[in-house]
């Protein structure tokens, strides 16, 4: 796949990234993601270590690696029933701050059924139920960032 200047993409995606963790570097920001074209590339670093990920603009990049506290939700991921985030963003339980949880733990649901909200740039983007069954666990609390894949709950 030829790019501009006669280079292939990745050599392109390669010298964005060397550009990004470059501002990461100059400003001190933990993570940079933007778009141009059809993909989107998100530099992101924790610590000393620092991550790259790029890919089509429309899927989620990858997200950082998490601290250590992640090994109740790390078990959760595996879970066969785990219903994970398609995004990354912000998780609400409720359509208002006012207003009754769409799911409880012991709860059964239907497939298709809106189980939570994930707002990601200012859009409120519905979660349905992939499967019926009975909602074991809710992992996620009210207004909680989550990131790609991460484990919202558990529907058995």
């Amino acid at each position: 796949m030829a790019g501009k200047n006669g280079k292939d993409g990745r050599e392109l995606e390669t010298a964005w990234i060397r550009e990004l963790a470059g501002i990461l570097e100059e400003t001190g920001l933990t993570e940079i993601e933007i778009e141009k074209d059809a993909v989107r590339l998100r530099v992101s670093r924790q610590g000393a270590a620092t991550q790259y990920a790029a890919g089509p603009a429309p899927a989620a990049a990858a997200p950082a690696p998490s601290a250590a506290p992640a090994a109740a939700p790390a078990t959760a991921a595996n879970h066969a029933g785990a219903v994970k985030s398609p995004m990354v963003g912000t998780a609400y339980l409720s359509p208002s701050p006012d207003a009754p949880a769409f799911i409880t733990e012991g709860a059964q649901v239907s497939e298709g059924q809106t189980i939570m909200i994930i707002e990601a740039m200012k859009t409120m983007n519905p979660i349905a139920a992939p499967r019926a069954g009975r909602v074991s666990k809710i992992i996620v609390t009210d207004a909680q960032p989550v990131e790609f894949d991460d484990p919202l709950c558990i529907i058995d």
